[in-house]
């Protein structure tokens, strides 16, 4: 039972729940920064509208300072196994205080762009020459320490890394701080999980299905932890990785995933690009989660999810910003929209009834699939839930006589100017009018680190 004396009560013009819009809503956050009954007047106005925050379900942190780096023409045709050497090259050069310093900067983008949360899928483990630091955990701990610095709500992905192909090649070189034995990967786990907070859950990694060998999965699955947290994975999101998977396992990726796993619901299987109409059909009948990351999907130049085909079968769905080639929920759901557009010559294709709002559609169901990815109680403004929310600046004029009807699909698709003016992530405010608490501080620490690797 909360403390009444302890509870805060906001009210919103608009305030946005899974039904649709709401006139007139009154928010109480108790002093653990949930969201509690309230009828306490007067209430502290948030504005015209206001939304629960967005998950962000795929991020890798480092990534953010290489975004722009890759983008000269190569000596061969160009494509996501070009642009990695370029990433192996960068990770080669990120230690602690580099990592801390680029996520938190990273952070602060996240939360002005309306992100509450992340899920990082995190593989910078060790030192650059694969040699564990002294306490395992440093890199992890970098990350905590970012998120919690910039305010975000964090469900570390720590990522089990063994082999460099399908074949059980060795790790490279430039991969080997990326690797775990199954022994070692459990620990860290175990080390982490000790860690959670309400900000903060652990969960698995699994890198790809060349990465992980069918035994090493196994063993991962028999651990108790496995049974109850988030387990996230790359899939499907080359045309080679299929190719080789098909040549060395005798199935496509996806075919042989649920072929040797249980997928559920507590799954997100990130891109998922290159299915079939069964595999389709297989991920929505499952409950996992598509984690897509549209933006970066186009920058490597992967392709398309089959977005109308996967809606119409019930499928689960969130977004993420993956690389880091763009940090806004609102370009990640154009983009995811557009892209089927451009495929299929068609407007409004995330919109399956006559008469539904693409924005409405999109918004919907990246809070709920993000939500069930981070293994938290996010993407909802009800009883229970973390206050995570943002208010949209009303003064804007892209959002000039909007109503409750077009309000979310002119957010969406009405312009690049940002409408974020307020972000409240556990129940404290992190971006007011604009600006981050901390911004000034953090974005100087950032600018050094990265000009220090620039020169490296």
């Amino acid at each position: 039972m909360s403390d009444s004396a302890a509870i805060r009560s906001f009210k919103a013009g608009q305030l946005w729940q899974p039904g649709g819009w709401q006139a007139d809503d009154v928010l109480g956050v108790d002093a653990g920064g949930r969201l509690v009954k309230s009828a306490a007047t007067p209430a502290e106005p948030l504005g015209a509208w206001a939304l629960p925050g967005m998950p962000n379900l795929h991020s890798h942190a480092f990534q953010r300072a290489m975004a722009g780096l890759a983008e000269r023409k190569g000596r061969v045709d160009d494509s996501f196994w070009s642009w990695r050497e370029t990433m192996y090259a960068f990770a080669a050069a990120i230690g602690p205080d580099e990592l801390k310093a680029i996520a938190a900067q990273l952070y602060v983008e996240m939360l002005k762009a309306g992100y509450t949360q992340v899920c990082e899928f995190h593989y910078l483990h060790h030192q650059p020459d694969g040699t564990p630091y002294a306490q395992s955990e440093t890199m992890s701990l970098a990350l905590i320490e970012a998120a919690r610095e910039a305010g975000i709500a964090l469900t570390l992905l720590p990522v089990l890394y063994i082999s460099g192909g399908f074949d059980g090649r060795a790790l490279t070189a430039r991969q080997r701080r990326f690797g775990h034995g199954v022994a070692g990967y459990l620990r860290l786990l175990d080390t982490l999980q000790k860690l959670e907070s309400a900000d903060l859950r652990i969960g698995i990694a699994l890198h790809s299905l060349r990465a992980v060998p069918e035994q090493a999965m196994r063993e991962i699955f028999a651990s108790d932890l496995a049974k109850t947290c988030p387990i996230h994975m790359h899939i499907a999101e080359q045309i080679g990785e299929v190719q080789d998977c098909l040549a060395t396992r005798g199935a496509r990726p996806v075919e042989w995933l649920f072929d040797h796993a249980e997928v559920d619901a507590r799954w997100c299987l990130v891109h998922a690009t290159h299915l079939t109409a069964a595999e389709t059909a297989q991920i929505a009948h499952s409950g996992a989660v598509a984690g897509l990351c549209p933006t970066t999907e186009a920058n490597l130049g992967d392709g398309l999810f089959p977005l109308a085909e996967y809606l119409d079968g019930g499928g689960v769905l969130g977004i993420g910003s993956d690389s880091h080639i763009s940090i806004s929920p609102v370009e990640e759901l154009r983009w995811l929209e557009y892209g089927q557009r451009l495929s299929t010559r068609h407007r409004n294709i995330a919109a399956r009834r006559e008469g539904d709002s693409v924005g409405e559609t999109l918004w919907r169901a990246a809070l709920h699939g993000g939500a069930r990815a981070s293994g938290l109680p996010i993407g909802e403004l009800r009883e229970g839930a973390r206050a995570d929310l943002i208010v949209l600046d009303e003064t804007s004029p892209l959002l000039a006589a909007r109503d409750a009807r077009s309000l979310l699909d002119s957010f969406l698709f009405a312009g690049n100017t940002p409408l974020v003016r307020d972000v409240m992530v556990g129940g404290r405010w992190q971006v007011r009018n604009f600006r981050h608490r901390d911004e000034e501080r953090i974005a100087a620490r950032y600018r050094e680190v990265v000009g220090r690797l620039a020169g490296s």
